[in-house]
């Protein structure tokens, strides 16, 4: 008989999550645009690394909610424009 033990899964960074489309979006844009804050806010919010010497700085859930309504605006955007290609 096999003993296994469950090991503590790690939370995902959301940089981590969203690494397949990191390096084709300007987060200082949605930055600014959508949280209207500083391009170093979502650097640090992004890497999970807190403010002022706090160690953790996890998106709360409006703020997770924001940037689900800018990436997916950001998609539309996309998308109208490559309908518009003629």
């Amino acid at each position: 008989m096999e003993i296994t033990t469950k090991q503590p899964e790690s939370k995902m960074t959301m940089k981590q999550q969203l690494w397949d489309i990191i390096v084709e979006i300007s987060w200082g844009e949605i930055s600014e645009q959508y949280f209207k804050k500083s391009r170093s806010w979502l650097s640090k919010k992004m890497n999970g690394k807190g403010f002022n010497g706090e160690a953790n700085a996890d998106f709360t859930p409006e703020e997770k909610e924001i940037l689900k309504g800018a990436l997916i605006d950001l998609s539309e955007r996309i998308r109208k424009a490559a309908n518009g290609i003629q």
